[in-house]
């Protein structure tokens, strides 16, 4: 049988089951062994209970994606069976808790087993019967998962060692024992009948595995970030597990607050005094962050807000993947609020984009807003080790002239005026939320407020031209351009890709600005195409809204909106779909 290296694997049960524990393990192991690995987890709200789902991708080439569907299924209850009967395809893997110890039984009579490869383990009756320790019930599975598929066993060990090594020396042998029970199960029950195999690269890889959240905060760090306040919330707080643990090393300040007003305030005030600050938070975060954004803008603060976008409206879907806070983050607010937003496609670009993210708030001296997912934001990846000497920082402009000279809002060229900081001799203005005359003092008549919006908003005449700010790959003869924002490309690159390899012609435009949007790039872009598909995973279509102002070329949304993303198969549907 021909061997597939490119796998996925997709582990289901309950919360509280090791679920997301066993996919990080499995997922390190992999990378470990010099895979490309991008995971996707999803998984209640509530602390235990309920279904949880981590799925692993891993290949010997670059991974995209979350790929379509699975290859292999391990299943630790039914719960978890009967959530993915459906997604089962002829030729997949089910690896199972039976026949005896679970709460599945045997599989007889069910009509979506029909052509799946299915593999028995009882790790419940294993883990509570023969080791004596039923949460050890996922790592019988991993074992049995490595011998099944070739995982190397030192790669998995030596995770297990790694993680468990501060529990003590008995957690990680209990622990090892349990994978080793797995490993002899299969060799001794069954004979391999599929053609799934991890085969580990040869090539050495200076690579990490890291998650979405975790890479914010990691390029928060190399752009300069040394102020973080938050308030935490799912999917978003991650960002300030990591920055807690890592900017107090280097002289910053993390900050708890109450609430996600007071957190964009001490931001604000973190600013002021010079500093390079931050905040991280998720949709309804962002919402109640609102009025302070338009102070930010108002008094021209240098401020990062990282919004890992979840499911809504309202509480909505706390731990479930949405894209629909893109009209919030560009539009809302009350008056003409200037901002920035950025939009990160996959776990490398949190780390830049985050970094990129505080020269552009430096440069202009305006707020900046980096969008990520739930998905994204949970995810891991394998990426190049970053290299934080290869970022040039940059710093907000300083007042440098006489004292008597200082105007902190003066017009100029470029329309970003000299800053100052607490403490400079004769520098002392003042910051409020009114609009003001150049020195800062409140003025109400039509001429400043006239001169101070324009210039707000002018100065990022230019942004185009300060950093790469989209990627287009236009294919000669193609008629149709895809356009999305964030993690949706990565699928939407995998999909171009089959539809390419198949004679499909079709264009593909990757804004990584996205307000203002890139009208340079996109207008060179469109003059190539006729019409445009816009996959969101959103209700309204957002961004093809917004694409609507800017064109009148038909514009055709696709647009899913169920908690989860899309898969490429579905797009190369869509794209054929749109040409016929």
């Amino acid at each position: 049988m021909s061997q597939k290296s490119d796998l996925i694997i997709r582990i289901g049960g309950e919360g509280g089951e090791g679920i997301i524990s066993s996919g990080d393990i499995l997922s390190q192991a992999a990378a470990k062994a010099g895979l490309e690995v991008l995971t996707f987890k999803t998984f209640p709200a509530e602390i235990r209970g309920g279904y949880a789902m981590y799925q692993i991708r891993m290949s010997s080439e670059k991974v995209l994606s979350e790929g379509d569907g699975f290859q292999v299924l391990v299943v630790f209850n039914k719960e978890a069976l009967d959530a993915n009967l459906k997604y089962l395809q002829p030729g997949n893997v089910l690896i199972w808790d039976g026949p005896e110890g679970g709460d599945i039984g045997d599989l007889d009579g069910i009509p979506e087993l029909e052509g799946v490869i299915t593999y028995s383990l009882p790790m419940s009756h294993l883990a509570k019967n023969e080791l004596g320790v039923y949460r050890s019930k996922n790592m019988i599975a991993m074992g049995a998962v490595a011998e099944l598929f070739d995982v190397p066993l030192d790669r998995l060990k030596g995770i297990v060692a790694t993680k468990f090594g501060k529990k003590g020396q008995e957690i990680v042998d209990l622990n090892h024992k349990a994978i080793d029970m797995g490993v002899a199960y299969v060799k001794e029950n069954h004979s391999k009948k599929d053609p799934y195999k991890v085969v580990p690269s040869d090539e050495e890889k200076d690579n990490i595995i890291i998650a979405g959240n975790d890479a914010v905060g990691m390029g928060a760090m190399i752009g300069g970030c040394d102020f973080f306040a938050c308030y935490p919330i799912t999917p978003a707080t991650e960002i300030a597990y990591w920055v807690a643990k890592h900017l107090p090393k280097g002289n910053g300040v993390v900050m708890q607050t109450e609430d996600e007003i007071s957190s964009i305030a001490a931001v604000i005030g973190a600013s002021f005094a010079g500093a390079k600050p931050m905040t991280g938070t998720s949709g309804p975060g962002l919402a109640l962050m609102i009025e302070c954004l338009g102070l930010g803008s108002m008094v021209e603060a240098p401020m990062v807000i990282c919004d890992v976008q979840r499911g809504g409206p309202s509480t909505g879907l706390p731990t479930k993947h949405e894209t629909s806070d893109l009209f919030l983050a560009c539009y809302g607010g009350h008056g003409d609020a200037s901002r920035v937003v950025l939009a990160a496609e996959n776990v490398n670009e949190c780390v830049w984009l985050a970094a990129q993210a505080f020269n552009i708030a430096e440069h202009y001296q305006i707020p900046v807003i980096l969008l990520s997912d739930g998905s994204m934001g949970f995810r891991t990846e394998s990426i190049p080790t970053p290299d934080p000497s290869s970022f040039k920082r940059i710093d907000r402009k300083r007042h440098t002239g006489a004292p008597e000279d200082f105007a902190r809002y003066k017009f100029t060229e470029d329309n970003i005026s000299p800053t100052a900081v607490p403490g400079m001799e004769g520098c002392a203005h003042m910051q409020t939320g009114l609009e003001h005359n150049e020195k800062g003092s409140p003025n109400y008549g039509p001429e400043y407020h006239t001169k101070n919006i324009e210039k707000r908003y002018n100065k990022l005449n230019d942004i185009e031209d300060f950093f790469e700010s989209s990627e287009t790959d236009i294919q000669e003869g193609a008629t149709l351009g895809v356009i999305t924002f964030g993690s949706t490309q990565g699928c939407v690159r995998e999909a171009v890709n089959r539809a390419r390899a198949e004679g499909v012609k079709v264009s593909v435009f990757h804004p990584k600005l996205v307000y203002p949007m890139p009208m340079k790039a996109l207008n060179a872009f469109l003059d190539t195409v006729d019409e445009l598909l816009v996959p969101e995973v959103n209700y309204q279509g957002q961004l093809a809204e917004m694409l609507r102002t800017k064109t009148t070329k038909p514009i055709t949304q696709y647009n899913i909106y169920g908690g989860l993303p899309f898969e490429p198969k579905d797009i190369v549907a869509k794209i054929k779909e749109v040409l016929s």
